[in-house]
This record gives C-alpha cells, structure tokens and sequence, in this order.
C-alpha cells in the first residue's frame, strides 16, 4: 500500500527539473546555452531547450540523499525525523519521505584515450560489474571519448548490449572529457525515468574538448543529474591536465550530490562502480514545498543534516548543493 501511495504521489508531484527533447548523437550537434547567455538574448530556457527547464513555479523540491559512515558503507534505516533540510540557511518542513529501490536512467562514460592502455581491461570489468549490481529495471547508455565524445549505445535496459560494445573500446588519442558531459547531460533527455545519473572512469583532466570547465559546471547545476565519477590518476602526475583532473571531478561531483572516488590502482574499479550502483539504490528522498516563492531565477542553496541520539558514530550526508529559483 505504501509503494502505492509514494507511485501516485510521484505520478502527481510537480517535479523541478525537466528534462525533453530527443538528443543529438555527436558533440558537433549539441549547443549549450547557459542562463547567462539565454538572460541576455532574450530567450527563456524553457524554449531553448538546451539545459535542465526550470518551471516558472515551483510546488515541490525533491532532494535524493545518501547517507554513509566514516568507511563508507551506507545507511539504512533513517527515518524522516533524522533528518533537517535548509534552504538558504532557512530550515524547511520536509513533507514527503521516502526510500525505494527506484529505477534509475544511467549514464556510463568510458575514458578510451591513449593513456588508458594498461587500465582498460579493469574499466571493462568495472561496467559490468555496475551493471550487475544495479536495478534489473533500470536503463542504461554507453558514451565513449578520446579526441571526440561518441554514444555508442543508446538508453538499454539490455545490459548485454553494453557489454558487447565494451568490446570495441580500444584506447587511442587524447581525453575530451568536458564535451563528453556535455553530450552525456544532453542524451539524458531521452531518460524515461525522473531519476538520472552519470558515471564517468577517466585517467585523466581534460586537453582535448572545445566547453570549458565553466560551462559545464553551469550545466551540471541546472540539470537534474547526479554525476558520479572515478578517477585513475598516477602518483607522478606530469601535466597540468592531470594535477587539475581530481579536482576537477570532485567539483563536478560534489555540485550534484554524487561521489567522487580518486584512485590509483585500477584493480578497484570494479569495487567502486558496484559502490555506486548500492548507493544509487539505497536513497532517502526528501521532498518540501520551498518557502521562498520569489520568482527571481537565482540559485538556491540547500543543505541537509542530520538530527540523531547522542553517542552514535559519525555519519555523512551527500545531497544536491542547491537549484535555480522560478524565473517569469
């Protein structure tokens, strides 16, 4: 009865973001146009297309919250009073609770650059082994990238057709990193499910794609996706591409409310890919009705923490930073 009642209320809910359109395959198709850029033509994001659509009004914010220990094994369990949501530093009454195993439309994003030669047999392994531990109802699409970003396997709920694409990943040429997200975050309006993440396992920072760090930032914090990433940085970095290439994930990471693992052995890949697909599956989500009914299309911080019994071992919290308000 209960999964009845959340099915309906997800049926109903308002939901934030949304994301439409059918997208395109290759990097030179996609055009990115930021809020800034969109204010100053004198288009809305709602007719562009081109980003997460805000709504002119919003009724309802959900947030997707993990909740993990200091080893990183996450929590099951919580209840809706273990937990306080702000909103600009405002406290918010959350009004809907709930945690389901709930399918997820997933991106996988392969680094398949020329570095990539001796670690691409773990990253294979690593795909499967997300795969496997995932939800049997969830989709799945496989992107590429070395000089250019390429989908090679549209949404799927068939993981057999990921895998027989892993195949063909033969490492070659540099890492345009950024214009894989970029394409990723646009292929995902063809999801089918509210739910949507990215995984990328990259090598390295970015040195080959024509967006910038800032415009997929930006891009991130208007689409409604959570972006997980790996990676494999050596121990002797040489490049400034490589000194920057944690950073650079984590940041990206952490606007979402995902989490950013930095390894530099890939024997572990596939322990942290099945990582994420538990966490992907064991979400609490948080949904409230925001106070501030300005529609002034200015980003809003949200921060969630937690209210628990004294004399219990420290948890952390990982949730989306924040959203951008109604617009006119």
């Amino acid at each position: 009865m209960q999964a009845v009642k959340q099915s309906r209320f997800l049926a109903a809910a308002f939901v934030l973001f949304s994301l439409c359109a059918h997208a395109q395959t290759g990097i030179n198709d996609v055009h990115v146009m930021t809020r800034s850029q969109a204010a100053k033509s004198d288009v809305s994001l709602e007719e562009t297309g081109a980003t997460g659509i805000i709504r002119k009004t919003v009724e309802l914010v959900l947030v997707p919250v993990t909740v993990m220990d200091d080893a990183h094994r996450i929590v099951r369990g919580l209840r809706q009073e273990n937990f306080q949501l702000y909103e600009n530093k405002r406290a918010q009454p959350i009004k809907h609770f709930w945690k389901e195993d709930e399918p997820v439309s997933v991106g996988i994003l392969l680094d398949v650059s020329g570095s990539m030669k001796y670690k691409i047999d773990r990253a294979r392994e690593a795909v499967v082994s997300l795969l496997n531990a995932s939800n049997a109802q969830d989709e799945f699409f496989l992107l590429t990238f070395a000089d250019q970003p390429k989908l090679v396997r549209d949404f799927t709920e068939s993981v057999d057709d990921i895998r027989s694409e892993l195949v063909f990943a033969t490492p070659n040429g540099r890492t345009s990193l950024l214009d894989a997200i970029v394409l990723a975050v646009n292929n995902m309006k063809k999801a089918r499910y509210r739910r949507k993440a990215l995984v990328i396992i990259s090598d390295g920072g970015d040195n080959r794609s024509r967006y910038s760090e800032k415009d997929v930032k930006s891009l991130i914090k208007e689409a409604d996706i959570m972006v997980y990433s790996i990676g494999l940085f050596d121990r002797e970095a040489t490049t400034r591409e490589e000194i920057l290439g944690p950073e650079l994930l984590a940041t990206i990471s952490g606007v979402t409310g995902a989490s950013a693992y930095v390894l530099d052995n890939p024997v572990f890949l596939p322990k942290i890919t099945e990582h994420i697909a538990l966490e992907l599956r064991n979400q609490y989500i948080l949904g409230y009705s925001p106070e501030d009914t300005r529609q002034d299309g200015k980003w809003r911080k949200i921060k969630v923490s937690l209210a628990l019994p004294r004399g219990l071992p420290a948890l952390h919290v990982q949730a989306r930073t924040g959203y951008y308000g109604p617009t006119r």
